[in-house]
């Protein structure tokens, strides 16, 4: 690393201590960062799924071709009988992650609210839709789909409370890629639709379970350009990923995001292929990266890998700022 990137890096950790008080600590040390880098730097970061059991896997396949390890883990709470009985296992390896330095991701697959958990992939996740009279209930306070929300919520918070307890603060990601009509709460655009469900588990865990350690993420995926159909408010959301799995990459997607962002951090939320490094200089805002789990072995090969960790903007865990 050399002498400038050092001292940058150093100036972070300034600005970062500088803002946060006592009580506010714990809530936007990672949030400032974002803001702070917004422009001039991007964290990598790799997402880690199925199984539970081995939740550093692809963080680790990055070390094995590149030699240097994401600045960004990411977890899954999942949905399966086996990665829900290792879920602690997972949330372990979060904790570990922070205090090596790294941002800490988690998402949440979990099964429709009609069902029970552990559920299936296809269907189930997918292709298991609420009834529009299911949906009603869903999203109106007091009825038993509604207690069904909340009553899976109440298991999610159990982890995200423990690492609340430790201070670590969490990117959390909950009815991710709203505009994605395939998973049971996606595809319900306007202000009864998934932004609703999203408004009523942000109100939950924040209000009825205390949590202050989130930083909650609006996420969406290249879709469709009706981005504003799914936010579910200023208020709600810190932080903006966009997910690329089409045409995600085009300058006019990155130009309608910026419009709708203002000036909070944006991030690309997950990917197969990996941008390139002209595209991550045609478009500064990104402030992480991360790919899909298994994807970024399939579809990237390890010298595009080894180029995007090489160039002098993209951070990884030995440069983060720790926390």
């Amino acid at each position: 690393m050399t002498l400038c990137k050092s001292l940058i890096h150093l100036f972070w950790i300034y600005l970062i201590l500088c803002s946060c008080s006592k009580e506010s600590f714990g809530q936007l040390r990672v949030l400032d960062f974002l803001q702070e880098i917004s422009g001039k730097s991007i964290v990598a970061g790799q997402h880690n799924r199925e199984p539970n059991s081995d939740p550093a896997r692809w963080t680790n396949y990055i070390f094995d071709v590149t030699r240097k390890y994401p600045g960004l883990w990411s977890g899954d709470f999942l949905f399966q009988a086996e990665n829900i009985e290792h879920r602690w296992t997972m949330i372990y390896e979060a904790e570990k992650q922070w205090k090596k330095g790294a941002i800490i991701n988690l998402m949440l697959h979990t099964c429709p609210p009609h069902r029970g958990e552990p559920c299936a992939w296809d269907p189930g996740i997918l292709h298991d839709p609420l009834t529009d009279q299911q949906w009603e209930s869903l999203i109106t306070d007091g009825t038993p789909l509604n207690r069904a929300w909340k009553t899976r919520l109440d298991t999610v918070a159990i982890y995200l409370q423990y690492l609340a307890d430790r201070e670590i603060e969490v990117l959390f990601r909950p009815l991710h890629e709203m505009n994605q009509a395939a998973f049971w709460w996606g595809g319900r655009p306007g202000p009864n639709g998934t932004a609703r469900l999203y408004q009523i588990t942000h109100d939950y865990l924040e209000n009825k379970k205390k949590l202050n350690n989130i930083i909650w993420v609006w996420d969406m995926q290249d879709l469709s350009r009706d981005l504003n159909d799914y936010n579910p408010g200023d208020t709600y959301w810190d932080v903006f990923a966009f997910d690329v799995y089409s045409d995600g990459y085009k300058q006019s997607w990155y130009d309608q995001i910026v419009g709708i962002v203002g000036n909070k951090p944006m991030a690309i939320g997950e990917c197969g292929t990996l941008p390139t490094p002209k595209q991550l200089e045609k478009q500064p805002r990104w402030t992480f990266f991360m790919p899909w789990a298994e994807l970024v072995k399939e579809k990237n090969k390890e010298k595009d890998i080894k180029a995007i960790y090489d160039l002098p903007r993209i951070i990884t865990l030995d440069e983060m700022p720790g926390w």
